[in-house]
């Protein structure tokens, strides 16, 4: 008896230190999904290197007590698997998402953003922002805008001159 106890303490510990170390995690109802359709779901998690597993909500409940989630509790319920990224925060939500958008069966519940637990709106919200990428070609734009007005004020200028000289 004592062996399983043990055995459950260490699986414990072990959904704690993924919590407190992915960078972004998110809980999903499963129900409804095809074995097929799950194993697509795990592809594509993992070609994007995140980890998705089912736990007992018994030791998912005390893995986030220990890492000071308990607020993510009132989410474990029913059947539930959870993706955990350690490198990119955006990945599993967005994976997640778009899945869900084509299977209606997948439920997106709540999520660990950071350290922070994010209700389903919140993870679905943090899908739905540009890559990186992305948003660092916005960035470039909105910081080339004023040199190149001033390129084409000047350029204007002296045609302007020009046709006056001419």
């Amino acid at each position: 008896m004592s062996s399983v106890i043990e055995q459950k303490k260490q699986i414990v510990g072990e959904i704690a230190d993924k919590f407190k170390a992915s960078a972004s995690t998110v809980v999903v109802d499963y129900r409804g999904l095809t074995v097929a359709e799950v194993t697509e779901l795990r592809k594509q998690l993992r070609e994007a290197g995140v980890e998705f597993k089912v736990y007992k909500n018994t030791l998912t409940r005390r893995a986030a007590e220990a890492a000071e989630l308990s607020g993510l509790n009132e989410f474990l319920t029913g059947p539930n698997a959870v993706a955990f990224s350690t490198e990119d925060v955006v990945a599993p939500a967005k994976i997640i998402n778009d899945f869900a958008k084509k299977h209606d069966a997948l439920e997106i519940k709540a999520g660990v953003i950071e350290g922070t637990v994010a209700t389903a709106e919140d993870v679905k919200a943090l899908a739905e922002l540009p890559s990186r990428e992305g948003l660092l070609s916005m960035l470039l734009s909105v910081l080339q805008a004023p040199i190149r007005n001033l390129a084409l004020a000047a350029k204007a200028v002296a045609d302007q001159k020009e046709e006056q000289g001419a």
